[in-house]
């Protein structure tokens, strides 16, 4: 039987996140950093010059686990790992975010419209000082978007809170032709890294 004592901390604010860890049992308190300070967010996400996607994306997820650790640390709280994660859609070298409005929604989905591109979740846990992270990569190939199927996609709420302004796990699964990688993963938390590093942290998953 599972030890009910065993829990984490989840710095992260997605509630696919929440969900993911739900199915398979772990059980979590958020640690959530904050996006506004006076000396701005806690972790700033954007990218470096000449950064490469996967750099980037690793790089900002184990910023955000190692700010939880400290405010984990300065809150003088129960002593937990940590698990923060990062997702990014990747095109031709090109870091797709989360679409700022509707203008860059209905760009991004152009963009990947009949194209096979990259989602990349980094996932990043920490505990006792130790640290361990894997980036999962998934290839997701579209079909041909019309313009019609676009603009009705982004005048939902659906493409803004999403890198590369869609969810897989929403009415973009239509716009999916095929996947080769991890489904949890496109989602925003690869469940079978995420297992691993869990476990290597000493929490049993089953």
């Amino acid at each position: 039987m599972k030890n009910p004592y065993q829990k984490i901390y989840l710095a992260s604010k997605s509630p696919r996140r929440r969900e993911l860890l739900r199915q398979i049992g772990v059980v979590f308190e958020l640690l959530l950093l904050r996006d506004q300070t006076p000396r701005g967010p806690d972790v700033s996400e954007d990218v470096l010059p000449g950064e490469l996607p996967q750099t980037y994306v690793a790089r900002v997820t184990m910023e955000k686990a190692r700010a939880a650790y400290q405010m984990m640390v300065w809150r003088s709280l129960p002593a937990r790992p940590i698990l923060a994660a990062d997702t990014t859609v990747t095109i031709d070298g090109r870091i797709l975010g989360k679409p700022a409005n509707k203008r860059e929604a209905v760009e991004m989905l152009r963009l990947l419209s009949g194209r096979t591109h990259q989602v990349l979740t980094s996932v990043a846990v920490i505990h006792q000082e130790q640290s361990w992270q894997l980036t999962q990569v998934s290839d997701v190939l579209f079909q041909s978007l019309s313009d019609a199927m676009i603009e009705a996609y982004c005048d939902t709420n659906e493409p803004y809170d999403k890198a590369g302004g869609y969810g897989i796990q929403g009415p973009a699964a239509i716009f999916i032709e095929s996947i080769h990688g991890s489904h949890s993963g496109i989602m925003g938390l690869p469940l079978f890294e995420t297992a691993q590093l869990l476990q290597q942290a000493g929490i049993r998953i089953l």
